[in-house]
């Protein structure tokens, strides 16, 4: 395809040749998100998701922003012949894996499960790759994966796989491992990881928002539940931790940034792998994110503080140089602008209800 019809920059873009990308997951919180931005670009988007955590009515919501309702197949990763269906006449140029099963405390809980859904699912899915010739993956990892370095900004060059203390987030290395071998037997095949930090926000119509069908896990849905009473109150786990007011520090990126983080990565796919961070480059802690929030919504968040949790660290953020020097990628958004659109979501699928 002819690149040069596409730009990061501005909201709407032609692009003549359609490159045919399947997003699977893609009715989920960032896969949905990432289908505006591309569908935004110029790119033909299709969706493939067991709606095991997300619903179906995303897709017209996509649709409200777009104007285009992407081609969805409801198929499981772990259905051979289901997968076998959709890449058969597919024609795909590339692939954003997004689909897998990512609560942290489920996958202790129930570690088989996790193994065989994101482990399985994925090879099922690159196997179907290889048969139909489809050379071009994103993989939407995690900086889980970075284990229990503490303290530090992590860059993509440290050492990944040691201290990872649960089964999602060693999935999520198994599979960056799988993903390296498989580019090193196939010296055609283009392999860019992406590696999450914490995504929060909405998207500014308000239109779509995380909303998961399961007991969240992150704080941001949790909060999100307290403030529509569905939770009683957070729990702020420790605030005996080394920063400034106790509790633990994360990188918050906002959702949008980290869907154009996708939009990057596919412009600049080339043979080989190659690893990002996608981040902000800054810590916000459990009590400014609740702040935030308040500020936001203009009114009190109920929480209580409770011993720190085993395993949890005091400050993980990003270094994304790299992306920035490679990808021409930054996120520009801020925890004050994912609140903002977190309630215009709010206020939304209130309504909707």
């Amino acid at each position: 395809m002819d690149k040069g019809d596409l730009s990061l920059d501005g909201d709407w873009c032609y692009n003549d040749s359609m490159e045919k990308i399947l997003l699977t997951g893609g009715t989920g919180y960032i896969g949905s998100h990432t289908a505006v931005e591309l569908i935004k670009k110029g790119y033909d988007v299709e969706i493939l998701d067991n709606l095991f955590n997300s619903k179906i009515t995303v897709l017209d919501d996509i649709a409200k922003i777009t104007g285009k309702k992407p081609r969805f197949y409801q198929v499981d990763l772990l259905d051979e012949k289901g997968m076998e269906d959709v890449f058969r006449d597919g024609n795909y140029d590339m692939v954003i894996h997004f689909a897998g099963l990512k609560a942290v405390g489920e996958s202790v809980e129930k570690p088989l499960k996790y193994y065989e859904n994101n482990i399985s699912g994925t090879i099922n899915l690159l196997k179907c790759m290889k048969k139909y010739g489809v050379k071009k993956i994103v993989f939407s990892s995690s900086a889980t994966v970075y284990g229990d370095q503490d303290g530090v900004r992590l860059t993509e060059e440290m050492q990944t796989g040691v201290g990872i203390t649960n089964p999602y987030g060693q999935t999520k290395y198994m599979i960056e491992q799988i993903l390296k071998d498989v580019a090193l037997a196939d010296r055609e095949m283009q392999v860019t990881i992406l590696r999450y930090f914490n995504p929060v926000g909405a998207h500014e119509s308000g239109f779509l928002g995380e909303n998961p069908n399961d007991i969240p896990n992150n704080l941001m849905p949790i909060i999100m539940k307290v403030s529509t009473g569905e939770i009683e109150k957070l729990m702020v786990y420790g605030d005996d931790y080394d920063t400034p007011d106790g509790t633990g520090m994360r990188d918050y990126i906002h959702v949008v940034d980290l869907a154009k983080g996708h939009v990057a990565a596919a412009l600049k796919m080339k043979p080989g792998v190659y690893i990002y961070n996608l981040g902000t480059g800054k810590a916000t802690s459990v009590l400014e994110m609740v702040k935030a929030f308040e500020l936001a919504s203009g009114e009190e968040l109920p929480y209580t503080v409770t011993p720190r949790r085993a395993g949890d660290l005091a400050k993980i953020y990003a270094n994304v140089e790299k992306a920035k020097n490679e990808l021409g990628w930054v996120a520009e958004l801020t925890v004050a602008d994912a609140m903002r659109d977190t309630m215009k979501y709010l206020n939304y699928y209130s309504k909707k209800k």
